[in-house]
Parts: C-alpha cells; structure tokens; sequence
C-alpha cells in the first residue's frame, strides 16, 4: 500500500481522501529539516505547502519518493531539478489562487485608495482625524496591469465592474484578446506615463527582475499608487522607498518582498506603506480547493500512474510512455526555444509532425511544445494548461502531419507567427532517442541543446567566431560545443554555443556589440 506523508498542514477533508483510496496517511506538520530527512525514506508521497523545502538534500535521503505535491501554485520551494534527476513527479495546483489573489489585489487598491490602514490604526489609539484621511475615488481612474495573464486578468474583469479604465501591458497579450477584455494593450512606457495605479501581476525572470526601479519610476505621473501581489523582485525596493519620500509616487501596497519571510524591509513603517505578509494566495476557499485537488492528483498517481498538473512531467497514459518519452524532450526543447527567442504577442503556432512521430499520439507532444512556448510569459504554465492558456491568449494552435519520409526519418517543426512574421524551428531524435536541432528560420544547423546556450544570429563574415571566442574566453566562459549554420556564403548564419558557465546580461550586451551581430540570447534548458 502507498504512504504518504502530509509535512505542512492540511484540510482533514483532503487527509480523508488519501484514507478513502486506500492510500496510508501520517501528517506531521512542523519538522525540522533533519527530522524529516530522518523519516521520508519511509514515504511514496509528500504533501507540502510553503513552509517545508523540499531539497537536493532531502531528496537524497527520499529513497522510495515518487511524488511531491505542492498544495499551491508557487514551487520555489521544491529543487525541480533535483527531483527530475531523481524520477521524482512534483505536482502543483495551478488554478486554485487565481481569483484569491486577484481580490486581494483589489482589496490593497481600495486600501490605497481611502488609506484603510492607517485610518483603522488612528481610530483605534481614540484619534478623530477626518481631514487627515482624504482618500481618492477608484471611478474614473486609469489602472495600469503589467502582466494580464490569469490573475491580471481578473484583476481587470473586476477593475472595469468599478467603472475603471484598464490598460494593460503585456507581449504576449494578443490586440483581439484585449478588446474581448474591454482593455486598452499598450507598451510599458505608455502604461508609466498615464496609470494612476500600477498593479503586477507577471513572473520574476531576470528581464522582469527591477522591473520598478527609479527609472521606470521617473516615468510615471507624480502621485502614482503602486501594488505588487506577484514577487518581490520586481520592484527596487530602496528606489521605492526614496520616490515615496520624495512624494513622485503617492503610496504602494505590497504582498510580497525580496526577502521572505520579510521580518525587516526599507518600506516597513512607512505610512504611505500598506503591507501583508504573502497572503495572496491565503484564503479558506482557496486553501481547501488546493488541498482537495493535489490529494486527488497524487492518489490518482499512486494507484493509477495518471499525471495531472505536472511541473517535471508530461500527462501521458502508461501505453505511451516509452514510446513518447525522447519526443517529449525534444518537444519541450523546440517549444522552449522558440519561446525564448520570442518577445512578440504571438497570434499562431503551427506543429508539423512528418515521418515516423506523425503515427503516434501526438497530443501530448502538442501539449508540451506549447508549454515550452508560453513558459516565459507564464511561469504556471504546463502541459496540462497550456493549450487553454494558448485559447485565452487567441493563439491559433494547428497540427500538420505527414507519413512521407524527407531528408530525417522523423521531424517536428514548430512555426511561430508574430503580428505577420514567422521563424520556425525544427528538430529530430538520433541514435533513437537523441534530440537534435536540425533547422532554425529555414537555415540547416545540427545542435544539441544544453543548461546554457548561447543563440546568436549574424552575418557570415571572416573573423566573426575569432571575436567572439575570444570575448567568452576573456570573461571566463568555457565553450563546450559549437554550432554554425548559413544560408549562403556571406549571408544570414546562426551560431548555438553550449557553454559552462551562466552567461550574464552584461556579457550578452558585448556579444551584441560585435560587429555583425543581429541578434543574441542566453538561453537556458
């Protein structure tokens, strides 16, 4: 009989039905990180929220584990990679804290607002001060949503039942999307320069990492409110701190820090300052809803071997399994490099399955390529939600497939259409179960996919790849394969370079700076 052991808590309603299929059930919440080291060789699941963290180290000692499950959206607590490399399935509840933090979004912006807070803390000491709290109305004002995914979404669905007007930046956001949404799309310095509230609601990568800083700040009107209920990073939190002194922005509510748990921070006692500690997600629906799905999504993959919700593992039957699993990895590759290279709303993806992968399911394989695709713009993104991700975004998804053999026995090719451009990439397995690139933007290149890649598109002209080994060498960056493709002689090429160590933005800035450089990334698989 499975085990499962429950280390953070948990609704008794979602420990019964572990009970109810016959799966045995301890929970223990509270253990120290050496006491559950200590016990969960013993386990075939674990059950987590936010507090436990789940570890390279403890993932070592998980000897029989074959599943974590966050009951949440949020894994950064959980070691992805080392539970992959460990055959270990790590399962979240994707949808369950949509609407919680939306409305809390909603509720920090009625508190900037009217000063909920501070009027609360005054009234309660036996102040009267109602010409100290002279507050704004929400109607009429222009709200600003950096990032309109699911949550940014509804936070705009709920700001125009307010009589609101809502713009909203975001590049993958479609033009016929937001005006379905009754929102105005515009580009980031356009948002700065006419939000009266600016809300966040988009993933922390290191492009969106300061993504407020004095800068952007310097952009935004005078008397600017300020929410951030998705991550810390996103907002330079000294820059804030001095552009609140200086009165250019009128107050900022915050969910979320740089440092959690925030026990200290350069905004806390601020009185133009309203903060909560992380409770976006924290609510007794919310809660309930999460513990009640992850408990049926781990029962169903103990007794069944049904994957739901995945972070590490596409949702695919036992039967095709072996047959799928190198084109999962191939796919999630294409699908992850398109994304990367793309900054664009995109309007298509078109999927073309030829030779011996078009006899197979391959909906599954669609599934994950579209993953791959959407993951930079929505960090909850898996193979189970993209495709409804892909409908929300108005991104028309079509599969091609065709029997006849050409120049790979087998071939998938992802085309990406942008605002009427397209790029395409394509790949194969070899040896039987071995990815490879074989094609990029029409141009012929054969290359493996690897932790750090650099991409770099360029025009073919001596002594390009001499400057630009030297400049990796010159900053210690080890090369570990080199790549190279070209249209013609003396036109368009592309290079894909693994290397060994993270290239920073500040070295991907010089590669840029090379003579004959069109276009470079970092890439990361």
């Amino acid at each position: 009989m499975p085990k499962v052991l429950v280390s953070d808590k948990l609704s008794p309603a979602a420990v019964q039905i572990f009970k109810d299929r016959g799966i045995g059930v301890d929970v223990n919440p509270g253990l120290s990180p050496e006491a559950l080291k200590a016990v969960i060789g013993a386990y075939d699941g674990l059950v987590i929220r936010s507090t436990t963290r789940v570890t390279a180290d403890l993932l070592a000692s998980a000897a029989n584990l074959m599943v974590v499950g966050r009951a949440g959206i949020a894994v950064d607590n959980v070691d992805i990679a080392a539970a992959t490399a460990r055959g270990i399935v790590v399962m979240n509840t994707p949808f369950g804290n949509t609407i919680t933090t939306a409305e809390h979004t909603i509720a920090l912006m009625f508190a900037l607002a009217r000063d909920i807070p501070q009027a609360n803390d005054s009234t309660h000491a036996g102040k009267w001060e109602k010409a100290r709290f002279l507050g704004v109305e929400l109607t009429g004002k222009t709200l600003g949503i950096i990032g309109c995914g699911n949550i940014g979404a509804v936070v705009a669905d709920r700001a125009l039942g307010l009589k609101m007007k809502v713009m909203a930046f975001d590049p993958f956001l479609s033009p016929d999307r937001a005006r379905e949404m009754g929102i105005d799309k515009v580009e980031l310095d356009t948002l700065f320069a006419r939000a009266d509230i600016i809300t966040l609601h988009t993933p922390l990568t290191e492009a969106t990492r300061d993504l407020i800083d004095a800068k952007a700040i310097a952009k935004m009107k005078r008397g600017v409110r300020i929410i951030n209920c998705a991550r810390g990073g996103l907002i330079n939190e000294n820059d804030l701190k001095a552009a609140l002194e200086s009165g250019h922005v009128a107050g900022a509510a915050l969910d979320v820090y740089r440092v959690e748990p925030a026990t200290e921070n350069p905004l806390f006692g601020n009185p133009k300052v309203v903060c909560t500690p992380h409770l976006g997600a924290l609510t007794a629906e919310a809660k309930e809803n999460a513990a009640l799905q992850i408990a049926e999504q781990m029962a169903d993959y103990l007794l069944t071997g049904a994957v739901v919700n995945a972070i590490n593992m596409p949702s695919v039957s036992a039967e095709d399994a072996p047959k799928l699993r190198p084109y999962m990895t191939l796919a999630g590759q294409l699908g992850s490099f398109a994304g990367q290279l793309t900054d664009e709303a995109i309007t298509e993806a078109v999927i073309e399955y030829a030779g011996h992968v078009s006899t197979l399911n391959t909906t599954p394989l669609t599934a994950v390529i579209l993953a791959g695709l959407l993951k930079p713009m929505n960090e909850a993104v898996n193979m189970v939600n993209a495709p409804v991700v892909a409908r929300e975004r108005n991104i028309r998804v079509s599969e091609v497939r065709s029997n006849a053999l050409g120049d790979y026995h087998t071939l998938i090719r992802l085309t990406v259409v942008t605002d009427g451009r397209s790029k395409s990439v394509a790949g194969t397995l070899f040896s039987g179960d071995k990815p490879r690139l074989v094609e990029v933007k029409g141009i012929p290149i054969e290359a493996e996919l690897g932790a750090n890649t650099l991409y770099v598109t360029n025009r073919d002209k001596p002594g390009f790849i001499g400057a630009l080994g030297s400049l990796l060498g010159s900053h210690g960056v080890n090369i570990a394969t080199f790549h190279l493709g070209r249209a013609a002689p003396g036109g368009d090429a592309i290079l894909l370079t693994q290397v060994d160590q993270p290239i920073n933005e500040e070295l991907i800035a010089k590669v840029r700076a090379l003579p004959q450089v069109v276009q470079a990334k970092a890439l990361k698989f």
